[in-house]
């Protein structure tokens, strides 16, 4: 169309040329100058008619390559573009994963049994070395699927998308326009109760402090940590200190209440509705695809902003990545005694954690050649160090036994002691999987923290005791999508649809719970249910149920 209107143009200017020529060969002709102004006029009305035409079709030409800049930049984008994989389709995935090593866990079981009553053991061991082989190839085969199914780029961006949005959320919540007059929730951390405990009585605050759109202030003069921790870590807002000469209101308060005193959750009266297993609403529907336990996520978000590491902190890791040679692949063993053992958690055998290690290996080299077999060992036992080496030649053992004397009981609230326990749970958090107790805080922290650093690592773990879960939670809720008979006394019957508190996984095959519509505890086939996601919509200073969990007048 351009070079259409080039030569257009061309041949209107040659013609105008001519007739002006004309004019002038003429102009002593008398009788012919009033024909040759006509054809002047004419010549003039024609250029202008044509430089009417020509503006408009450098118009619609300006038009249509604007229309194409544009056609191309969609598809540009489009090109760009990661399409997201369907929530059914991730949820099932995640499924075959779990069930899997829900049929490995029965099995083995059942194996276990028959070792300790048969007479022909070899033939059993050999039975379970083979079904063993069976279980590591189809959890291979399934992890695979994730890599080559085109949506791992799609995973990764929508982590850091979803982990910029929760962050910047807590940065401005952390930092209001106005401080004078901020709203506040106030932490005090007075707990009686080691690292662990203290770190997720912040997170249960912060929380709250979310929940009720509050900047969260702690107090931290009570604890033995607070200023060594200040040191470490960056403070939580640009705001040091708590307003000052303005009345302070016990939990509720309301929502005219500038300052709010928050209790330990094992104190707070009305317990706050906004705590785990309840995610923000607004999140669930995306944590659902992307994440296969989306609270540990969420709390893991929480976690990453309260640990934000001072410039001091970063060279210190830093530091002892290099002094330890830490490189992957590598597990992370955490293994609590001390006084764990007295009341919370019974004791396992370094030999009950390597079982597990030694199966992550085994499943590894089915993808190819594993050069090095290595663990990070963090333990407040430090003889677990010389016996791992001995029992475990063929390992490489990471770790420090310098860090672990720290943490005995006359030593733990020591700086030395803080900075060991903050090197620990940054190594086994960066850990390709994670062998430990959830009985443990340590571990817990270390699993939460892990799950910010990859889009999903609901399955990097191994527990030996608990299931996941946060101190003061909610009921963890399960939902039956197989419906099932009892075989026992122990057990308990599931409709399809029917909703179960969760108590624990027996990692044989089988879960304890209790069903909210027989109101009957017992045992039933972990295969049969899925996790159901609880989420509630914040509303200024308070939470709206979602429609989607309707169960707290079932409480137990």
């Amino acid at each position: 169309m351009k070079w259409f209107t080039q030569i257009f143009g061309f041949f209107s200017f040659i013609m105008v040329l001519f007739m002006i020529l004309s004019f002038k060969w003429s102009q002593d002709d008398d009788s012919r100058i009033e024909i040759n102004n006509q054809r002047l006029i004419k010549c003039i009305e024609t250029l202008e008619n044509l430089r009417l035409a020509n503006d408009k079709l450098n118009a619609e030409l300006a038009k249509l390559n604007e229309k194409i800049k544009i056609q191309q930049s969609k598809k540009k984008l489009k090109d760009n573009e990661q399409i997201a994989p369907s929530k059914e389709y991730e949820v099932l995935r995640r499924r075959i994963f779990s069930n899997t090593k829900e049929f490995w866990y029965f099995i083995n079981s059942e194996l276990d049994s028959l070792v300790k009553s048969t007479i022909d053991v070899k033939h059993i061991h050999n039975l379970k070395n083979m079904v063993g082989e069976h279980y590591r190839s189809l959890l291979k085969d399934v992890s695979t699927l994730a890599e080559v199914d085109n949506y791992s780029r799609w995973r990764q961006q929508e982590s850091e998308t979803l982990s910029d949005l929760v962050q910047n959320r807590l940065e401005e919540l952390q930092n209001p326009p106005n401080w004078f007059t901020a709203k506040q929730l106030l932490c005090k951390l007075e707990k009686g109760c080691g690292f662990g405990c203290q770190l997720h009585h912040i997170v249960y605050c912060f929380i709250v402090a979310y929940s009720t759109q509050r900047m969260l202030v702690l107090d931290y003069k009570h604890w033995v940590y607070g200023d060594i921790w200040q040191e470490i870590f960056l403070p939580l807002s640009d705001s040091k200190t708590l307003l000052k000469n303005v009345s302070i209101d016990q939990w509720p308060g309301n929502q005219d209440s500038q300052i709010i005193h928050l209790p330990p959750v094992d104190y707070v009266y009305p317990k706050p509705y906004f705590l785990p297993q309840i995610i923000p609403d607004d999140l669930a529907e995306r944590l659902t695809v992307l994440h296969g336990d989306p609270i540990v996520w969420w709390i893991g978000q929480i976690v990453k902003y309260l640990l934000r590491p001072r410039k001091s902190t970063i060279y210190l890791l830093n530091d002892y990545a290099k002094k330890l040679e830490f490189q992957k692949p590598i597990v992370g063993v955490h293994i609590r005694r001390t006084d764990k053992l007295i009341s919370e958690a019974q004791l396992h055998t370094l030999d009950e954690y390597m079982v597990h290690v030694e199966n992550y290996y085994k499943q590894k080299e089915l993808s190819g050649e594993v050069n090095q077999k290595r663990i990070y060992l963090a333990t407040d036992e430090p003889i677990l160090f010389d016996e791992a080496k001995r029992k475990y030649p063929e390992y490489e053992i990471v770790g420090s036994d310098d860090i672990s004397k720290t943490a005995s009981l006359r030593n733990r609230n020591s700086k030395n002691a803080l900075q060991g326990l903050i090197v620990d749970i940054h190594f086994l958090s960066l850990s390709d999987h994670l062998v430990c107790t959830f009985s443990s805080q340590l571990c817990r922290i270390a699993y939460e923290i892990m799950n910010s650093l990859y889009p999903d690592a609901s399955t990097r773990y191994t527990s030996l005791d608990d299931i996941y879960y946060f101190g003061g939670q909610n009921y963890r809720l399960n939902e039956a999508v197989l419906s099932h008979k009892t075989n026992n006394q122990y057990e308990i019957d599931l409709q399809v649809g029917d909703q179960i508190y969760v108590f624990g996984n027996h990692w044989n095959g089988y879960s304890k719970g209790k069903n909210l519509r027989t109101k009957l505890i017992g045992l039933y086939p972990t295969f049969k249910v899925i996790p159901k996601i609880q989420s509630a919509k914040i509303t200024g200073n308070g939470v709206k149920i979602s429609q989607d969990i309707k169960n707290k007048k079932n409480a137990v």
